[in-house]
């Protein structure tokens, strides 16, 4: 318990530190140009990436069920020129 509370005590500390110190000043720059950067990239979000990659799957099913419609639509329409003859 004891341990516990002073490595709490010891990351408040250094927490203060860097608040204080130009280091949170240089974090807050970096993350400003990173964000800068990236909007100039042509990125998407992590939901646009997940609302396409359903609307992706929901389309590859959607071909799978029109291949197969297709197909057996195909095999019910044989034409009579290529119907077995019967002699």
């Amino acid at each position: 318990m004891l341990n516990q509370k002073i490595f709490e005590e010891i990351g408040a500390k250094i927490n203060e530190t860097i608040a204080a110190s130009p280091v949170k000043d240089i974090e807050k720059n970096i993350k400003a140009m990173l964000a800068s950067t990236f909007s100039r990239l042509d990125l998407v979000t992590r939901e646009e990436f997940d609302v396409q990659q359903e609307v992706l799957v929901r389309t590859r099913e959607k071909l799978v069920q029109l291949e197969e419609r297709l197909s057996r639509l195909e095999s019910a329409s044989v034409p009579v020129a290529d119907a077995p003859k019967h002699d």
